[in-house]
């Protein structure tokens, strides 16, 4: 690499043989030359965060604190943020450490439910300049609650109830490459699956799961919601809700794979610990590309859900009140801080002021229709459930099925399909996890499960 292109990297005359003896230790590293022009970039416009770098420690210590070319308004330590709750375990709060030492980022908050996740904790938020993370977004792309409130009398749950439980065998299909023989229809397939190879590779496949629920911890629900306020859309009163959990399914999973490895081969400068957390800018075709497909992917989740709930309204043969949606595992690009952003939620529901959204409870404890505050602090943003306390191994080996009927059977709840990993006690407590972001949204409505489906058993899945 010659002084010139040096230079228009940014890199001072004062530090151009440090980053000349730099960069041969990056070629002996294993660096090759795309990756040492994107490193050096990188470094010249925030060099502090990078003086223990194992290449180019020394040319960030020369630029550190002297360089004429970082803009002094943009930080050269880690990025702030603030934390909700106070029950968080401490590999979480590690993780959304290491995502704010990121020179892309520029702050972070975390959620009440916060627990583990690949690289960015679910339950974190993360804002960057010019970049998308695709872990970040998360395994998940797009995963979403939607809620239908039906023209059936609550008692329906005990009169009705074996018309209930047919309505959700017939009209979804859950577990890891569960598809409909005979497909559903949606707009969203006619959309342009050509934006990625990956969607255009995939596109069968995503029709063929249009309309599914997925693994982990995703459910369908019917239950009684008790609305408080009118701002959820209808008088106070209570009535019967249809509420569902999933996302883009398996193609999702893929893209997030796909260029998860690319912004990791961008950015072999990373330290293991970080791998997770590599980025795509989003001025390169790699970023642009992530950021279509991305967007697609919200538009099939959506269209996921829609399917689910057409088709039971359907089979029921009932009218819809009111539909109440919102998605998470997705970046948005926002005004944050007078400049924009991109604003990544995983597992963290936007709660800008007057946002309508869906905070879910287990599938004995409620869920909450809730309106946004527009806090600032936490980038508009709340958490997206309860949370987890365990991991779903710990779970197995921790409960029993005895144990958990039991819990249903108090609270009034028919499970129909479950794993043991996701039985009630292996959730925080949502009204201690509500509490805790009073400050984030208020609530207009409270939902409570009464007939449960979910996939039949433990299948790996993030939120």
């Amino acid at each position: 690499m010659k002084e010139r292109e040096l230079l228009q990297l940014g890199v001072p005359r004062h530090a151009i043989t440090t980053a000349l003896h730099c960069i041969q230790q990056a070629v002996e590293g294993g660096l090759h030359a795309k990756q040492i022009r994107r490193q050096v970039r990188i470094i010249a416009r925030n060099p502090g965060v990078f003086t223990t770098h194992p290449h180019f420690g020394p040319l960030a210590a020369a630029l550190s604190g002297s360089h004429p070319h970082v803009d002094p308004a943009r930080r050269t330590g880690a990025a702030p943020y603030k934390q909700w709750g106070r029950d968080l375990d401490r590999k979480s709060i590690e993780q959304m450490e290491n995502a704010c030492s990121l020179p892309v980022s520029v702050r972070g908050a975390l959620m009440p439910d916060a627990h583990v996740g690949y690289g960015l904790p679910i339950g974190g938020v993360l804002a960057t300049r010019n970049a998308v993370i695709p872990f970040a977004v998360g395994v998940d792309i797009a995963c979403r609650m939607k809620m239908t409130i039906l023209d059936l009398p609550s008692d329906a749950l005990e009169k009705r109830a074996d018309r209930l439980r047919s309505a959700i065998e017939r009209e979804t299909r859950f577990g890891v490459g569960a598809s409909f023989q005979d497909r559903r229809h949606h707009p969203v397939m006619d959309r342009d699956w050509t934006v990625s190879p990956v969607t255009r590779q995939y596109k069968d496949k995503a029709w063929s799961q249009l309309g599914t629920s997925g693994s982990g911890n995703h459910f369908v629900e019917f239950g009684t919601i008790e609305i408080l306020d009118a701002a959820a859309g209808l008088a106070p009163g209570s009535y019967l809700a249809l509420l569902t959990h999933s996302g883009s399914r398996g193609t999702g999973s893929l893209v997030c794979g796909h260029y998860s490895k690319i912004a990791m081969q961008e950015h072999r400068e990373l330290p293991r610990e970080l791998d997770h957390l590599a980025w795509l800018d989003l001025d390169t075709h790699e970023g642009q590309e992530y950021w279509a497909a991305m967007e697609l992917m919200g538009q099939y989740a959506a269209a996921n859900h829609a399917c689910i709930h057409r088709h039971i309204a359907q089979n029921l043969g009932v009218q819809v009140l009111l539909d109440i949606e919102n998605h998470h595992n997705f970046a948005w690009k926002e005004e944050h801080d007078g400049e924009t952003v991109i604003v990544h939620r995983k597992g963290a529901t936007p709660a800008a002021r007057g946002v309508i959204g869906i905070i879910p409870g287990s599938m004995a404890t409620p869920a909450y229709v809730v309106r946004g505050k527009g806090n600032p602090d936490s980038l508009n943003s709340a958490s997206h459930g309860a949370g987890r306390v365990m991991s779903r191994t710990q779970a197995k080996k921790t409960f029993t099925w005895k144990e958990a009927s039991a819990v249903l059977k108090e609270r009034g709840v028919t499970l129909m399909e479950a794993g043991l990993d996701e039985v009630p006690m292996v959730y925080k407590n949502i009204d201690e996890v509500m509490a805790a972001q009073s400050d984030l949204v208020e609530v207009l409505a409270r939902f409570q499960p009464r007939l449960v489906k979910m996939a039949p058993g433990t299948e790996r899945a993030e939120d």
